[in-house]
């Protein structure tokens, strides 16, 4: 059972990269933390480190390629706690994908489909749900949405990531312009070193022109460590300022 004192987490993505990070540095915290983790497939890692630091865990293996059943299950479970138990209450929407770089008339539909329902369907059903059933919940309420410079910045062969990202930012700026009480940011982690990266060096030259961009992030060691990135983001979140601007940038202070 949660205490007076207790934060709320839910995190996506939580099984690689800078999610994992997240995951163990919100469990190390100790008690009063409770967090929901959802993922593609779940860590028995994550258990141990919750029962080490006396936090709390709860995973959940789910596709968010199928976001309505993810946010009608998070609906469902959030309405069945006492919000009363809670000083703070936290959505981070971390999970996406830039599958197969290629220019948008060579790329294969299911793919389009998929990177659009991670990375910008199940991000705003997920908000929703969470707003809808923490509506009358008394304790700080956050939304917290990991975007990336290429949501500002196009990049060919890129498309689908892109548009998922930028419209995170945008429905971002929407609900910060709606009343409730919850406050809200679409934050750029900066260039992580992760699974993701990888996808770019070694995708097809001839179908993403770009790949000698990111080849160079790495060999001039300019890549953050997923550790380091995941410090910078849930500090954002301790910020008193936190969702004055609901698009943000943690290299831009």
């Amino acid at each position: 059972m949660a205490s007076a004192a207790a934060s709320l987490f839910i995190l996506t993505g939580a099984s690689r990269g800078m999610g994992r990070a997240m995951a163990s540095q919100l469990l190390a915290r100790g008690s009063g933390v409770q967090l929901l983790c959802i993922s593609r497939r779940t860590d028995a890692a994550l258990e141990a480190e919750a029962a080490s630091a006396g936090s709390q865990v709860v995973q959940w293996s789910l596709d968010l390629a199928d976001p309505v059943p993810a946010a009608q299950q998070l609906g469902q479970w959030l309405a069945g706690l006492d919000g009363a138990a809670f000083g703070a209450a936290t959505l981070i929407n971390n999970a996406g994908t830039v599958g197969d770089p290629a220019p948008l008339a060579q790329a294969a539909l299911p793919a389009l489909s998929q990177a659009l329902r991670v990375g910008l369907e199940a991000p705003l059903l997920l908000t929703a749900a969470f707003l809808h059933a923490t509506a009358g919940w008394a304790g700080r309420r956050q939304v917290l949405n990991i975007s990336s410079g290429l949501g500002r910045n196009a990049m060919g062969s890129q498309a689908p990531y892109c548009a998922a990202k930028a419209g995170m930012d945008h429905f971002s700026r929407a609900v910060a312009l709606e009343s409730g009480g919850a406050r809200i940011v679409s934050l750029a982690p900066g260039v992580i070193d992760t699974d993701m990266q990888v996808q770019l060096r070694s995708a097809d030259a001839a179908l993403f022109p770009d790949r000698g961009r990111f080849e160079k992030l790495k060999s001039e060691g300019m890549l953050d460590s997923p550790e380091s990135a995941a410090r910078k983001v849930l500090a954002w979140l301790e910020r008193p300022d936190f969702g004055d601007q609901p698009v943000a940038d943690v290299r831009q202070g």
